[in-house]
């Protein structure tokens, strides 16, 4: 079915061929001594073909073959010839258009054959004739590459727009495990406790209760921060969010958080200076170390665990966090935190939009979570 401009098309191009037979009728005429039945067959001819036009869309090549063919003994049928020339090297295959810029050669040769008078009018019609008919299919040719190309770029960016939003709910996903994960961990572990311990003193439970009110108040805090990022218009500095941002110094809050949680936690910061270290880098050592913390309050949360941040300037840094694989599924204190294995997923992610790696796994009886980063990190998200 056409549409409006499909109908508009079709009607420009019909009047184009009707006015080119007119402009041209004495030019092409070979003969001034024609018959009237002559001159009436080749304008009946002229107003056929100018009205095969509308129907170029359905047999473009079948048409521009016939009229090619008419056109050796018609004179009018050039600018019909034109427009379906035209389509077929728009929207058919280049081999159809080779075909058919091929019986145009063999008209030119059989022409040139013929050994035509070099200054008669007819010669210098046909010659013309000719040169038409091959900027047709030239300038077809070129629409259909333009057309090809703007397709591609269309096509490169609706790729890249769905990249681009796949990275995003990446990095969203990996972000609201960050920063939920680790608070409701350790409300999950207080939970834990009060659950195998019920006739605890007065005082303990109440401590415990308050510091799964602060540990809920700050996951709620903390899921405020992330959504007002997600709806802020424009990034912080540093390419990061809005908002203040965690850094090196700020693992030692995190260790602060799982000792009062109960855990036993060492902190190692081995010739790292934290003022001068990138805050880029810093920001992705403290996730890292988060996340290291949070599996180990969920795998092994009466271990000895143990957080090292090491390395200078040209070297990288490397964040590590060791714990000993735990024995059973269950602990004193209650069922552990079941876990889907995202976190470590998001952190592969992270290290690596970083420019380092990420290695886990047990070694020596002990669970190691390694990354090592560059100096300067410049991808990593900063929340």
């Amino acid at each position: 079915m056409r549409n409006r401009r499909d109908w508009f098309v079709d009607i420009a191009l019909f009047l184009f061929a009707v006015v080119f037979s007119v402009v041209t009728a004495d030019s092409v005429r070979p003969d001034e001594n024609m018959s009237g039945g002559e001159q009436i067959a080749d304008q009946v001819a002229c107003g056929l073909a100018c009205a095969l036009v509308f129907l170029r869309r359905r047999w473009p090549a079948q048409l521009a073959v016939v009229l090619m063919l008419a056109g050796t003994y018609f004179h009018y049928l050039t600018g019909a010839t034109l427009v379906t020339l035209f389509t077929v090297a728009v929207h058919r295959q280049r081999r159809v258009t080779a075909w058919l810029a091929a019986v145009a050669l063999v008209q030119f040769l059989v022409f040139l054959a013929r050994g035509p008078d070099t200054g008669s009018k007819a010669t210098s019609s046909a010659l013309t004739y000719f040169a038409l008919v091959a900027g047709a299919i030239g300038w077809g040719l070129y629409v259909r590459s333009r057309r090809a190309l703007v397709a591609s770029l269309k096509e490169r960016a609706a790729r890249a727009a769905d990249m681009a939003r796949r990275q995003a709910r990446e990095e969203i996903a990996r972000e609201m495990h960050d920063v939920l994960a680790h608070r409701l961990s350790l409300l999950s572990l207080h939970a834990g406790a009060l659950e195998f311990n019920p006739n605890a003193p007065a005082r303990d439970i109440q401590h415990a209760a308050e510091v799964i009110r602060d540990s809920a108040h700050q996951a709620l805090q903390d899921l405020r921060d992330v959504i007002g990022v997600l709806r802020a218009p424009t990034a912080g500095p540093d390419g990061g969010e809005g908002g203040p941002q965690p850094t090196l110094a700020d693992v030692g809050r995190l260790v602060a958080e799982s000792r009062e949680a109960g855990m036993r936690v060492t902190y190692q910061q081995e010739a790292v200076d934290a003022d001068t270290l990138p805050a880029v880098t810093g920001r992705t050592a403290y996730r890292i170390a988060q996340e290291g913390l949070t599996n180990a309050h969920k795998h092994a949360p009466e271990s000895e665990i143990t957080v090292t941040v090491s390395g200078r300037p040209g070297e990288g840094v490397t964040v590590t966090v060791m714990n000993p694989l735990p024995g059973s599924r269950t602990g004193s204190r209650g069922t552990i935190i079941p876990s889907a294995g995202q976190g470590l997923i998001g952190l592969g992610e992270r290290a690596q939009l970083a420019g380092g790696r990420l290695e886990h796994g047990p070694r020596d009886g002990s669970f190691v979570l390694r990354a090592r980063l560059p100096w300067g990190c410049t991808k990593a998200m900063g929340r």
